[in-house]
């Protein structure tokens, strides 16, 4: 038996959601370049749980229902107002509300095909609601009531800021959406998959998703990358800091992936974003920090930047608050997760790895008072 630390390079199951091969990602076939540049999120949701993109009136059908199910019940609204707010970070709030919700569903442990269907567009629909409602409390401010006439990435923005969007934010939130929805088996899906395998129900395998995208090498990328931009400040810092952490041989936030050997294909996405939104709000210094610091990082480390480089400055040019950034990654990866869930109730067996053991060798027992 051998070891193969952090299970890299292993084959754990089979999967028609997406691929990474030869560093293009697709969902189910389809290339990332193409969804990001056409597709809006409501068909990649449809596209990951059906497995083929939607005809106008399954689309429409889809749309109807997450926007019939986005309000949260009561209780989960009022339990926000309980939190220790000032200490509380967004993720922490998410799983909770998430394994919440359970509670007051009736379908919770009904385990059938159409439940578990019906409970995955109850989750997708509610998870932006419970961002933006954490949001607001936590300013003393009342939630924002989803809307039904607005597509899925401009109904978020809405709700956080009780202003409908511009086209342009429409464009580049949904953009994001699209390119976060999923990633083949990273750990907070691989922690979904085990945690359903078991045949626990659908809320524990999505807070268990979320627990691992707390995790700062997971999700808290983006976040920190802004935390690493607004401590540099202008563009003429750039060279000292970035060198400085680099000759102190410190990780660099939002550069390299395990997965991708000549740099992540989204990533191109969210910098042409990032910088027609950093134009449009007078925060061009954040982009071009950013330009800045691939270019010292890829020449002396030859560490591309991942996804999460340019989602920084686009979201914080679309008014977010940095620490929504990762909640925001679980709004769109809750399609992925629940795909992935649903895929695993179809073909289940129980995920149990072995381990090495490289603890002492045989031992007797001793009495206490012989110790």
């Amino acid at each position: 038996m051998s070891v193969t630390k952090g299970l890299e390079g292993i084959v754990a199951t089979t999967s028609s959601i997406s691929s990474i091969i030869d560093d293009t990602l697709t969902y189910v076939g389809y290339d990332i370049d193409d969804l990001a540049e056409n597709a809006t999120f409501e068909e990649v949701i449809y596209l990951l749980w059906h497995r083929s993109l939607p005809n106008s009136g399954e689309l429409e059908l889809l749309t109807k229902q997450l926007a019939e199910n986005a309000s949260l019940p009561k209780e989960v609204l009022d339990h926000f107002k309980m939190y220790p707010i000032e200490k509380v970070h967004p993720m922490a709030a998410l799983r909770t509300a998430i394994s919440l919700l359970g509670l007051y569903d009736e379908q919770a442990d009904d385990m059938s095909e159409d439940a578990n269907y019906r409970k995955a567009i109850r989750l997708q629909a509610q998870i932006p609601t419970i961002v933006t409602a954490f949001a607001r409390v936590r300013k003393g401010l009342e939630p924002v009531a989803p809307r039904t006439d607005l597509s899925f990435a401009a109904n978020f923005l809405y709700m956080l800021s009780g202003k409908e969007p511009t086209a342009i934010e429409e464009e580049a939130f949904n953009k994001a959406l699209v390119l976060h929805a999923d990633h083949e088996l990273n750990a907070s899906t691989f922690t979904a998959r085990v945690a359903v395998a078991t045949l626990s129900d659908i809320y524990s395998g999505l807070t268990a998703a979320i627990s691992a995208l707390k995790g700062p090498l997971h999700g808290g990328a983006n976040e920190a990358v802004m935390k690493m931009l607004t401590e540099i400040g202008t563009v003429e810092n750039a060279d000292s800091y970035i060198n400085g952490k680099l000759e102190n041989k410190e990780k660099i936030m939002g550069f390299g992936h395990r997965v991708y050997r000549n740099g992540d294909p989204r990533a191109k996405h969210l910098k042409e974003m990032s910088k027609k939104l950093t134009e449009l709000t007078g925060q061009s210094k954040y982009y071009d920090m950013s330009v800045k610091i691939e270019d010292l990082v890829t020449s002396q480390k030859n560490l591309p930047p991942n996804v999460d480089f340019y989602s920084a400055s686009v979201y914080h040019s679309l008014g977010i608050d940095h620490d929504l950034f990762t909640p925001i990654f679980a709004v769109s990866r809750t399609s992925g997760w629940l795909a992935h869930i649903l895929e695993q109730y179809e073909n289940n067996r129980l995920i149990r790895p072995r381990a090495e053991y490289i603890g002492p060798g045989m031992q007797k027992y001793v009495p206490v008072e012989k110790r």
